[in-house]
């Protein structure tokens, strides 16, 4: 199962917006066959394995990270050609999220006398699809808020603040070291969008794209909240812009400054307010629409108390480096008075010089 996990892994970016998914078909103690989900590639992980096992699949145990599906969507039933192929047993990780699906599958594989076993890698194959499971049931993104902060909360250091940036001509100064960024870029890779405020772009004129280097089918999705289109079409966002840059406004779409960054590629929503700003549920319904599946916040103090405030966020991502800033200009979140509850599951990680807290606000298996 730890394998076909792994398996699973290489469908990151590539089987959106269907879950990732591995299987591996063993029989006599070899493994005979083995695959896994890209959605371009259409086939479902268990039908990849069953081709490349052939007729060896007959009497071998199928281990698979998801329930197999027992509906027909873009292909056919995987349990029907599970049983087809012969399949004495099956060992899967994990119940689909997915309403339709959820048991079916495994009822179907037990009717026709096919052994089932559930559960193997459980928590390890929720995490990997937790993103799925959030937007099949809620048809909003998971929205993982990730910032990268000194041991004293800031998320700038003084000689970085805006003001100081802009007169002295400089590049900002990094607060966490090579290795987080390159982890941020992974987790950018294996994200369908990126979420930040104008005023992350206004201080820092950040490309906020993958650079990983990874494949994945499509574009990164990066998203800017900007109520009054402050975005300037000279920034390096606007003229990176391919097909992947979506701003949400207050203003109206037939203004002068709309047309003006319209005509420059971007693509410009009018979203409706709430509380003084842009309404964060909307958004993600927009985005889940478009089938996101996951949304990596990156973005200021304003964003991510409004966040944190709407509870939109399910996990937090915090890199930490050993640093102070000593002032108070740049906390992680503006959200006076903010009552959340404490972080589950967490997780510590060494980058470098640096650690990162992972930990969950919400859980979308437990909330549904």
């Amino acid at each position: 199962m730890e394998h076909a996990l792994g398996l699973a892994r290489k469908g990151t970016s590539l089987a959106s917006p269907n879950p990732m998914v591995g299987c591996v078909i063993v029989r006599e103690g070899q493994i005979v066959g083995e695959g896994f989900h890209q959605y371009e590639w259409r086939d479902h992980a268990e039908i990849v394995a069953l081709k490349s096992a052939g007729e060896k699949a007959r009497g071998a145990t199928l281990y698979v990270t998801l329930e197999p599906c027992n509906h027909t969507g873009r292909t056919g039933p995987c349990t029907e050609a599970i049983i087809a192929a012969g399949v004495q047993r099956v060992v899967a990780a994990m119940d689909d999220p997915n309403p339709v699906n959820s048991g079916r599958g495994f009822d179907r594989l037990r009717a026709t006398g096919i052994e089932v076993f559930t559960g193997v890698c459980e928590e390890e194959a929720r995490r990997l699809n937790e993103a799925f499971a959030c937007w099949i049931r809620t048809k909003k993104p998971f929205v993982t808020l990730k910032s990268a902060l000194t041991l004293d909360g800031q998320l700038a250091l003084p000689q970085s603040a805006k003001k100081a940036r802009k007169s002295s001509g400089k590049r900002r100064q990094w607060i966490t070291s090579e290795e987080s960024r390159a982890e941020v870029h992974r987790m950018r890779h294996a994200s369908d969008a990126l979420l930040t405020g104008i005023g992350t772009i206004l201080a820092d004129d950040p490309l906020l794209t993958d650079r990983s280097g990874l494949p994945r089918r499509k574009r990164l999705l990066r998203v800017i909240l900007d109520s009054k289109l402050r975005l300037a079409p000279k920034s390096r966002i606007v003229e990176t812009s391919d097909d992947d840059l979506l701003v949400f406004t207050t203003l109206a779409l037939n203004s002068p400054k709309a047309r003006k960054l319209q005509n420059a590629g971007v693509e410009i929503l009018r979203a409706k307010r709430k509380n003084g700003r842009i309404d964060l549920h909307v958004v993600l319904e927009e985005l889940g629409g478009r089938g996101v599946l996951n949304v990596l916040l990156e973005a200021g103090p304003a964003l991510n108390g409004a966040a944190l405030r709407a509870g939109i966020v399910h996990k937090l991502f915090l890199f930490y480096a050993p640093k102070i800033a000593g002032d108070n200009r740049v906390p992680f979140a503006r959200a006076p008075k903010l009552l959340l509850p404490p972080l589950q599951y967490q997780n510590v990680k060494q980058f470098g010089p640096d650690f990162a807290v992972e930990g969950y606000l919400q859980d979308v298996y437990r909330n549904h």
